[in-house]
């Protein structure tokens, strides 16, 4: 969960302390190093048809090279782009165009009197292990489980967290279930750094992984995942979701369809493995917008999982059926408010507006009944102005254009697709015009280094890519790719932001598991938040940020929650983003 405080009885192993610190001051090294020149780029790669691009620092040199990393001969030279001034990291820094070079192989980037750039590949499937790293970090941190190494290799670990024996809370209670009553509700995901699951948070990421499936299943059908049920006649992507799906279908109240807003500890754990962590957990009150969330996932996943109802009859249909037993829930109640408890200190996922909830769930409900009821909500965001140019766990409209926009010959009779459709356009083309602005040459501007920044580019990326769905214009497919150089190596501390991918990435994340395994490297595939000049740990953490700029507000440090989290909602569009890229270009 995105952290309101960090816990101050918190163990953390010296040798990882003494890591961290050495790795913090490495960055502060590396910050001045930034203002004095380098070369940033993404550090994994590029498909071969791919726009590449790199950023140089200063603005005195003309001319960068490519050459081959193992020997050094040059293989590709051109001139540096016009010198600017990015006003998120205030640094002075040219651009170099290398797409014309395509032939496979792995390069640095040489421009004189700068150090080389990180070594990177230019080869077909360059993003695979990193879609698949992306996906098993699902795994990885699943709830309910007992990690086996054949399934987890050095990251197994025992059965934590069965979730068989979980307390109403009372602010849950109802009549058909007071206050104390014992439910079941196994399964899911941990949510991010700690070991809780909250239904907000899980929608928005278990439609993603939806999604991606149903715009791209040539490209997850080759990707095994090596998970306990690989095999089963269901692609791994979908075996993957499930294990949420499940956990989803338990918060629902089946005697009346609402959702309750998460599963939870009263207070966030230590910094220590699962099986240590054993306070009571409870489900914590019913809400509208979990309410919602919940329906258009459900909805989404009964047609997504439709074809495989062999596997499990009347899956999809239990699915619809919740989905419609929850909407029902959400119109007679449609402004219960998630309001934290007194005495529960957790991740909140609060949201003061649902409206986005009502059409997102409605979209979805829409394209998987054919009922045309559901037609005014539906498409009651796309007449309005949007608030962004992105989704997110608290503005999730833009998930239901995405939906409407690729099942448009689902639709009942009479209702077309075509509002969304230019909704779609129209925001990728701010998109596209922020992109083309930047001296970076990325969509995101300095409003966007918030808390889970790394994310907010890649949901733009989404974005650029349901708009390239639409009409196929190069500009939204290269803007897309921009973001995925962004959080690989194109950023301002200059290092990927994925662990485990890139010369330089992160090795301390604010990962409860990572830390305390007692292994020296993280769990690879997770996407950290990134820069956010917000800061809320800095009183908390020991080494100082390097920089308040926007871009440069960044710290490798496991007390830097708000910089140096996971979150399964910022792994989903990594993985989206990754195979859109992948079955896209050409």
């Amino acid at each position: 969960m995105h952290h309101p405080a960090y816990p101050s009885a918190t163990y953390v192993p010296p040798h990882r302390l003494r890591l961290a610190a050495a790795w913090a001051a490495l960055l502060l090294a590396g910050s001045a190093g930034a203002a004095q020149g380098t070369i940033k780029l993404n550090q994994v790669g590029f498909l071969p048809a791919a726009q590449k691009l790199a950023v140089v620092a200063g603005d005195a040199q003309a001319r960068f090279e490519v050459v081959d990393a193992a020997s050094g001969k040059q293989v590709f030279e051109g001139s540096l782009a016009g010198a600017g001034t990015w006003d998120a990291s205030g640094e002075r820094v040219r651009l170099a165009d290398f797409s014309a070079l395509r032939a496979p192989g792995n390069y640095r980037l040489r421009v004189a009197g700068l150090p080389e750039s990180a070594p990177f590949a230019i080869k077909p499937g360059v993003y695979r292990e990193l879609d698949i790293a992306a996906l098993r970090n699902y795994t990885l941190n699943r709830s309910g489980i007992a990690l086996t190494p054949a399934v987890a290799g050095p990251y197994a670990r025992p059965l934590a967290h069965p979730d068989t024996g979980v307390l109403v809370h009372a602010s849950a209670a109802s009549k058909a279930r007071p206050a104390g009553t014992v439910l079941s509700s196994p399964k899911g995901w941990y949510d991010a750094g700690d070991y809780n699951k909250y239904i907000v948070n899980s929608g928005i990421s278990t439609y993603t992984l939806l999604a991606a499936y149903e715009h791209f299943p040539e490209w997850f059908a080759k990707l095994p995942l090596n998970l306990p049920e690989s095999g089963n006649g269901l692609p791994d992507l979908l075996n993957e979701t499930l294990w949420n799906l499940d956990w989803m279908l338990t918060m629902q109240d089946p005697n009346d369809g609402g959702v309750y807003h998460k599963l939870t500890n009263k207070s966030f754990d230590g910094m220590v493995m699962p099986e240590k962590a054993t306070a009571p957990r409870y489900v914590v009150q019913k809400t509208t917008a979990a309410t919602l969330d919940f329906a258009a996932v459900m909805a989404a996943a009964s047609r997504v999982l439709a074809p495989f109802d062999s596997q499990q009859p009347g899956r999809s249909a239990r699915y619809l059926a919740a989905a419609e037993s929850a909407w029902r829930w959400a119109e007679a109640n449609p402004k219960v408010l998630y309001a934290q408890p007194a005495d529960i200190q957790t991740g909140a996922y609060g949201d003061g507006s649902v409206d986005d909830e009502f059409a997102w769930a409605a979209a979805e409900l829409l394209i998987s009944t054919g009922k045309a009821a559901y037609r005014t909500h539906a498409f009651a965001h796309a007449g309005a102005a949007a608030k962004g140019t992105e989704p997110g766990w608290a503005d999730v409209g833009m998930l239901g254009w995405i939906s409407l926009a690729q099942h448009g010959k689902r639709l009942p009779a009479g209702v077309d697709a075509a509002p969304v459709r230019k909704q779609l356009l129209a925001n990728g083309d701010r998109l596209v015009e922020r992109w083309r602005a930047s001296p970076y040459r990325v969509t995101m501007g300095s409003k966007d280094f918030v808390w889970g920044s790394s994310s907010v580019i890649l949901n733009q990326a989404m974005m650029l890519v349901a708009a390239y769905r639409v009409e196929p214009k190069p500009d939204y497919l290269d803007a897309a790719q921009s973001a995925l150089d962004y959080v690989l190596g194109r950023n301002g501390p200059g290092m990927s932001f994925v662990t485990g991918f890139g010369q330089r990435s992160p090795m301390h994340p604010h990962h409860r598991p990572s830390e305390a395994d007692g292994i020296e490297a993280p769990v690879p595939g997770m996407l950290v938040g990134g820069p956010n000049p917000g800061q809320q740990d800095a009183k908390d953490c020991p080494a100082p940020y390097p920089s308040k700029l926007p871009a440069l507000s960044y710290l490798d440090h496991v007390c830097s929650y708000a910089s140096n989290e996971i979150a399964i909602n910022w792994n989903a569009p990594l993985v989206y983003v990754a195979a859109a890229v992948e079955s896209l270009q050409r």
